[in-house]
């Protein structure tokens, strides 16, 4: 395996840590390119590598079978910076002894002396916050160790391995509790590796089209659009590497949001896209037709687009390449530290779509996370309406619809997301929430309607803010606006007379509710 960039980089050895993919993150703001691989995993580190980052854990080094890799290949031949239990791998593999903490210490710390002289503290001031989260601390650290910060409760908070640019961190600067955090991997990536900061959205879009060029050469290309952020940065780019030799499919499987189907297609008209509409509505229903189980309804689903898909793609001449939004968390949480694997997930090759057509992948925004394919968009210009739009379901909303699909739910189910949506964009809200919906429950409650009793359906909503949806909190809006969307969605919606919110988190609830 090798790095994907010839650009300056980090790299980033994941020992199972949670913040593996926000170290990542940070270094990527720094406009600094970065890879994250497995411990057991690793690829063959070519030239553009400039340092290298040991991640965190949720194991120990004192554990029989914790996970390890040979140091003598990393330390002396790059600047090398360990976290958490990259530190204690450091320490207790060079002679220095990591035991139990008397006191876990998890959460916000200050740094009660700091070294200023040491390259990756400098301008770090005494008493910074930092985050920790760790049952082992380091006890001893060998002989050529130099301590260089401690907090109240844990001495050796901070160490460098004198004549290495070896250093090693006993908290998470990657995550935004650390409020010094930037400046710490800013002096280890640019000061400490002397990257320059070159792996721009520019950049990334002059080699990806001069690539892509060369890839596909003069061959037909085929695209499954979904109007969501990936697909549409992902056609953009194609289109600007081979025009007219892409061909965008966009399927309407009935389970949209309201007036979806027309609004995506002509969002896309200026943009020179060679798009297809599919109006495939029928053809879903008749699948789902029965089923309430989420999964045998995502099976469903998943079955039915490729069938029409497949269709689809054999009225055109001469495809041989399936393009994908595929993009780098996709590709992360595919290689597991427990069981490497150079799969991607089901789930994002459109569900066994190429072994059915015999098509080869292409990928062109697999080395970008979620908020740097945004900012390729940007640099496009691709429209803000595309860019900021929340992510959605692929299934749609046969998982906002507990129970069996009919077409009468599905009506029901848009003309309430839609009044919430569009009073989240009207109220200047839209922008606060990662990611908003209605969902239709299975229950029917008692309610009173002009002078008549009505026993009619519940909507509940859902509302939350994330960073890349792998933890999320309930978004608090605003209580006249939830009164407002509640009597709006009563007084509008046939066959709804009560209104909810869900203020569950993740974890330990999730995102959608199937």
């Amino acid at each position: 395996m090798y790095f994907r960039t010839m650009h300056e980089s980090i790299l980033i050895i994941d020992f199972g840590s949670q913040f593996t993919q926000l170290i990542a993150r940070r270094v990527r703001e720094l406009n600094v390119y970065c890879e994250i691989h497995p411990f057991n995993h690793l690829p063959e580190i070519g030239p553009s590598v400039k340092g290298v980052i040991l991640s965190g854990s949720p194991s120990s080094v004192r554990d029989s079978n914790a996970p390890t890799i040979d140091l003598s290949l990393l330390r002396k031949k790059f600047p090398v910076l360990g976290v958490c239990y990259g530190a204690q791998l450091l320490a207790s593999s060079g002679g220095g002894e990591v035991i139990p903490s008397k006191i876990r210490e998890y959460g916000r710390a200050n740094l009660k002396t700091i070294d200023s002289g040491c390259d990756l503290l400098k301008s770090i001031k005494v008493d910074s916050t930092v985050w920790m989260s760790h049952a082992d601390t380091i006890a001893k650290v060998p002989e050529d160790f130099e301590v260089v910060a401690s907090t109240t409760d844990v001495r050796v908070a901070a160490f460098q391995i004198r004549n290495e640019k070896t250093f090693g961190i006993q908290f998470h600067p990657e995550v935004t509790h650390s409020v010094d955090g930037k400046m710490l991997f800013q002096n280890f990536v640019m000061g400490i590796c002397g990257c320059k900061g070159d792996w721009t959205p520019a950049a990334f879009i002059e080699e990806t089209i001069s690539t892509l060029k060369s890839q596909l050469k003069d061959d037909q290309v085929v695209l499954g659009l979904s109007g969501g952020v990936d697909s549409s940065v992902a056609a953009v780019l194609l289109h600007k590497a081979i025009g007219k030799n892409l061909h965008c499919i966009f399927v309407d499987n009935g389970l949209l949001r309201k007036n979806e189907f027309d609004k995506v297609l002509d969002s896309y008209k200026h943009l020179g896209l060679n798009v297809k509409g599919v109006d495939a509505k029928k053809e879903f229903y008749g699948a789902l037709k029965g089923l309430s189980d989420p999964e045998q309804k995502r099976k469903a689903i998943g079955k039915t687009f490729i069938d029409i898909f497949d269709q689809e793609s054999h009225l055109i001449q001469n495809v041989k390449w399936l393009a994908q939004g595929t993009i780098y968390p996709d590709v992360i949480e595919s290689v597991s530290v427990n069981g490497p694997s150079a799969t991607i997930k089901s789930h994002h090759n459109v569900g066994g779509l190429p072994d059915k057509m015999k098509l080869k992948i292409v990928e062109p925004l697999k080395s970008l996370f979620k908020d740097e394919v945004r900012n390729v968009g940007r640099q496009l210009g691709i429209d803000d309406a595309i860019l900021g739009r929340h992510p959605f379901p692929g299934p749609g909303l046969a998982i906002r619809i507990l129970g069996d699909i009919t077409e009468e739910k599905v009506k029901k189910l848009q003309d309430a997301d839609d009044i919430f949506i569009e009073l989240l964009k009207e109220k200047d809200q839209y922008k606060n929430v990662w990611q908003a919906g209605a969902i239709l429950l299975p229950v029917q409650s008692v309610g009173v309607m002009g002078d008549e009793r009505t026993y009619e359906n519940v909507i509940c909503l859902r509302a939350v803010t994330s960073v890349d949806g792998m933890t999320a909190d309930w978004c608090h809006l605003p209580y006249e606006f939830l009164a407002d969307v509640s009597n709006q969605i009563i007084r509008r919606v046939k066959g709804v007379n009560r209104v909810v919110y869900d203020i569950s988190s993740k974890p330990p609830a999730t995102i959608e509710w199937e």
